[in-house]
Parts: C-alpha cells; structure tokens; sequence
C-alpha cells in the first residue's frame, strides 16, 4: 500500500471506507485491504497513480456506478470477473466462452 503517496483527501476516504465495513461486522484486516484496493482504484482513475491497469481505467467509477454490480439478484457477476475466476482456476477454451458458459464452468 503506498499509503505515502495519498493526499489527505484519500487518506479521509480510506479511513472513511475502512469504519464503514468494521461497522457492518467485517474484520479489520479485510475491511483495510477492501478499504486500500477501493482508494487507489479510484486514484487510478483520476489519474493520481503511476500505474494503472488498463481494466480499472476503463471501468465506471464506484461513485457513478452506485451499486450496481453489487453481485446480488439474476444479473450477478460480470463476464470479466467469471472469465478472472475461470482463469485462476486454469478452465480450458474460457476465452471463448460467454458469460452463461463461464458461470455453468464454474459450477463444475
């Protein structure tokens, strides 16, 4: 965590994110990781890291995106997380598979 190279700004929302999860039960340990990855993809986005991976620059911000892949109700998980999930799992023929494919993949 290059926690250094945070403006007071983001050092606020981590620690903002960061009691919000712990509040809802979440443990420490997880809530400042999800608290981490969330600030610096946002720095990412807005230009504030060096590195960025090319999916985070190109996906909708939290604030704009309000919950909507919140990975509850029929819609689920997107391709992109399924196909990560196929991947970690060494799934063959996944990069040709669609969205309903790689869920059915996954269940095996």
């Amino acid at each position: 965590m290059p926690r250094n190279a945070w403006s007071a700004k983001r050092e606020r929302q981590y620690e903002h994110i960061k009691s919000s999860l712990q509040q809802r039960g979440t443990k420490k340990d997880t809530a400042e990781e999800i608290a981490a990855r969330t600030v610096n993809k946002e720095r990412a986005q807005h230009g504030e890291a060096a590195k960025a991976n090319p999916k985070t620059l190109r996906d909708t911000p939290a604030p704009v995106r309000g919950g909507q892949r919140s990975h509850q109700g029929a819609q689920g998980r997107t391709r992109e997380q399924l196909y990560e999930d196929a991947r970690r799992k060494g799934i063959a023929g996944r990069s040709k598979m669609n969205k309903a494919q790689l869920a059915e993949a996954l269940k095996r």
